[in-house]
């Protein structure tokens, strides 16, 4: 016969992991007893002089320790000094402590650092006390010494009608003690949120290191704090947007892109496409000493919350391309610590000592005016930056001289050189990073953004390929710098066909989306201004009296109408199941009647509202 298995029994269950000691919680942390290091040198002095005492009475002592053993020995050994000879009696007790504590010599320190009074002196005033700790804890943050004022006025008028035995008031001393004994924490959320006090009194665990590079790559954008000039007309046009990535194993960076646009995924694409692609310095006209091999392909992207990096481009270009995206919490930029690093490095010594420098907190501005001071040009700042990162920053050791990001990346390479693309791989990811977007293919081709795209390649497919209502709606790609052509998907060929523009003045070229909505904007103000709105509405407003005049005289005559004279109105009227149901014109809607309009003028009524049918 088996032996039976009881699975509720709790000795077979498996074992619970322990927790790590560094998420261990201190109510639960296995706490150290002190040592004699942790007190002042004048108590462990003096506890260490009481040890060597009951060492040497020890040796000299052949019986018990008693009064008839003890004090021959003590007057021998303060025969010289009788006023420091302790009696017999506490010698003893140092040694009793000393053996119980297992001869522990902190067990021997004179207990003087915890003298002191420990019990309130003035009791009957908690009620006030309380009510001025509410006021004190507050988002509003005031000082202690509002909240102790708002306590004084509270015991005083209390006080005003009481005869005996008046509530105390403490001293200002005394309540900023007991504020300062609240514990820190809670003072935090109350004052300041718990946002805020996560971040001074969280734990702060260390990223575990990548073992690789291109393994973890931080992106992000920041504002600089420098005011450019316009390369032609030398004005200032204010503080580039920087989006830069760098590599977390190496600290080199890999990439950036500069522009005054706001952050978006279009400076984030351009940036990543920057970092991934090998680096032509011919193009700069500075010479550089030093070259930038640092690209490849990325394994681990890490960003933070922003819009731009939560868009479905990024997301569906970055896993076309294999990168993995990684989100940060939110409001947790300690978790990017890198690439925060590096912007406050280039402030401090990039940026620092260029003229049209500006500042992060306007109170460090003081009298400096940097829109009067800027000097540099746009395109000489990105070719001083580019020098900066390749002779400067790659080729220094950082401030803990632990590595230099340049050999640091060349040992990384060595060992484990990432995966490079070839022209077709480059050909691949620059149509991934551009915007996508999709519209219905028809007989002019396609349509976007109010410009027309169209090619005899795009008419042959749709001569070849017959499409229904599902697959007429193409998904193509644009690069947002320039809208000159976009690049549609023809399912058919499994492959993207170059359409440009159809404009036949050049509008298009070099254009950006971003230009193109300005040109729009300015173009539709220009219009509305050339309108004449005046004699537009007393044209409008001149119709719907007619039609009123219609009705009216429809109504009076009582007499059967042609139903294509109603249908006429109807049409006027916007009679549909997204508008009105009457054709009835509303008082407001009507002008008022002036006599100097002759019915003439709508004689031909009838013959005008044919224009409608």
């Amino acid at each position: 016969m088996t032996d039976f298995f009881d699975e509720f029994d709790e000795s077979l269950a498996p074992l619970k992991p322990q927790t790590p000691t560094r998420y261990v919680k201190l109510d639960d942390a296995n706490l150290i007893k002190r040592d004699l290091d942790t007190f002042s040198n004048t108590l462990k002095n003096e506890a260490l002089q009481r040890y060597k005492l009951i060492i040497s009475i020890d040796k000299k002592l052949s019986a018990g320790w008693t009064q008839r053993n003890l004090d021959p020995i003590l007057d021998e050994i303060f025969k010289e000094d009788e006023q420091a000879r302790p009696n017999w009696r506490t010698i003893a007790r140092w040694r009793k402590k000393f053996l119980e504590s297992n001869r522990d010599l902190a067990s021997l320190v004179v207990k003087n650092h915890r003298m002191g009074n420990r019990i309130r002196r003035v009791e009957g005033d908690e009620i006030f006390f309380d009510k001025a700790l509410d006021r004190f804890l507050d988002a509003k943050r005031p000082t202690v010494a509002t909240a102790y004022r708002y306590y004084q006025d509270l015991i005083i008028i209390e006080n005003e009608s009481i005869v005996e035995g008046k509530i105390p008031i403490i001293s200002y001393t005394a309540f900023n003690k007991r504020i300062k004994a609240i514990p820190p924490y809670a003072v935090a959320v109350a004052r300041h949120g718990k946002f805020k006090a996560e971040q001074w009194f969280a734990y702060c665990a260390a990223h575990i290191p990548p073992t690789r590079i291109l393994e973890r790559v931080e992106i992000d954008h920041t504002p600089l704090d420098l005011i450019l000039l316009d390369d032609e007309l030398l004005i200032p046009i204010g503080r580039p947007y920087l989006t830069l990535l760098i590599d977390v194993f190496s600290g080199c960076v890999l990439g950036f892109h500069l522009s005054y646009k706001s952050p978006s995924y279009v400076s984030a694409a351009k940036a990543i496409a920057h970092a991934i692609k090998p680096k032509s310095l011919d193009a700069l006209n500075i010479q550089l000493q030093n070259d930038w091999p640092c690209f490849g392909k990325i394994e681990n992207l890490v960003v933070d919350n922003g819009a731009e990096f939560w868009s479905k481009n990024l997301e569906y270009a970055c896993q076309s391309a294999g990168i993995n995206i990684q989100y940060n919490p939110v409001r947790k930029p300690w978790l990017k610590p890198f690439i925060e690093r590096f912007f406050g490095v280039m402030n401090q010594y990039f940026l620092a000592e260029v003229p049209g420098k500006t500042f992060s907190n306007i109170l460090e501005k003081e009298e400096y005016k940097p829109e009067k001071d800027a000097i540099m040009r746009f395109s000489t700042f990105v070719e001083e930056f580019h020098r900066w990162i390749v002779d400067v920053y790659h080729q220094d050791s950082n401030s803990r001289e632990t590595r230099i990001p340049i050999k640091q990346w060349q040992q990384g390479y060595a060992v484990y050189p990432p995966l490079a693309m070839n022209e077709e791989d480059e050909a691949r990811f620059t149509m991934l990073m551009r915007i996508s977007d999709s519209r219905a293919l028809n007989r002019n081709g396609i349509k976007f953004k109010g410009l027309m795209y169209d090619s005899t390649a795009l008419a042959d497919y749709r001569k070849h390929y017959p499409q229904t209502k599902e697959t007429e709606k193409k998904l193509f790609k644009v690069d947002p710098d320039d809208i000159s052509k976009i690049y549609v998907y023809l399912e058919e060929l499994e492959s993207y066909l170059e359409v440009p523009c159809t404009d036949p003045t050049n509008y298009t070229d070099g254009l950006s989306i971003y230009e193109h909505k300005i040109i729009k904007k300015i173009n539709r103000e220009t219009i509305r201004e050339s309108k004449n709105s005046l004699g537009l509405a007393k044209a409008r407003m001149a119709i719907h009296e007619r039609v009123k005049q219609e009705q009216e005289a429809f109504i009076a005559s009582k007499t059967k109408v042609k139903i294509t004279a109603v249908k006429k109105q109807a049409q006027i009227a916007d009679v549909s199941n997204t508008g009105k149901g009457t054709i009835k014109v509303s008082e407001e809607s009507a002008a008022p009647v002036q006599k100097n309009i002759s019915n003439d003028a709508f004689d031909d009524w009838d013959d005008d509202l044919e224009a409608f049918e």
